[in-house]
């Protein structure tokens, strides 16, 4: 874990996010472990970026946790549905990366419960959806990525094949920040979200 440590401390936003990707995403709930491998995750470059919550340094009790250290979990509530970040830059800067699609790994069974029976890849190829299917609560807000019940494992990750770049979804209107390539996806991951059935790679994406 020191390595992750050190990297989330010494890189960019967009580097650490490029970096997530295939790294183990494991919880610890009373049903069991949960976990599996981030296939999509986007970067947010507060206070600079029109898009983050943190633009032009914005301070509110619900981005408390943005301005914490490395590691720090972040989540807020989109469409009634919770959306998990990690905090990746030093204290008072407020950047992070918000993970979209996770290829479920362990605790399957569990995972579909929490998603009332949802399967395949209607399982977490979201952002609301895998936060649903882990079980992720409120109560992870401001605790750390690398030491809570929520937490990487990078004993246990994989690689991608091809690491693709994108604009990020669903952001109109911010000028520049609206065609940035700050999504970073495991290229023809079943979980990646809206991945066409025809875009899937052998192995989903992954290095042998």
């Amino acid at each position: 874990m020191n390595e992750v440590i050190e990297f989330f401390n010494t890189h960019e936003t967009p580097e650490v996010a490029e970096y997530l990707l295939g790294m183990y995403v494991e919880h610890d709930t009373p049903q069991g472990k949960l976990g599996g491998y981030i296939v999509d995750c986007e970067a947010y470059l507060g206070p600079d970026d029109e898009a983050a919550h943190s633009f032009g340094l914005r301070k509110t009790p619900r981005l408390k946790a943005m301005y914490q250290k490395p590691g720090t979990i972040y989540l807020y509530t989109m469409h009634t549905h919770l959306i998990l970040n990690m905090i990746t830059r030093e204290v008072g800067l407020p950047q992070g990366v918000m993970i979209r699609g996770l290829e479920p790994a362990a605790g399957l069974e569990q995972m579909i419960k929490n998603r009332n029976g949802k399967t395949g890849v209607a399982l977490s190829d979201g952002p609301g959806k895998l936060v649903e299917a882990l079980g992720i609560e409120k109560n992870l807000y401001g605790e750390s990525i690398f030491s809570s019940a929520l937490h990487l494992v990078p004993e246990k990750r994989k690689y991608p094949r091809t690491v693709e770049k994108l604009p990020r979804v669903g952001i109109p209107n911010k000028g520049i920040w609206t065609d940035l390539p700050l999504r970073f996806t495991v290229k023809g991951n079943p979980y990646v979200t809206k991945q066409k059935k025809a875009n899937i790679a052998e192995n989903n994406g992954w290095r042998n």
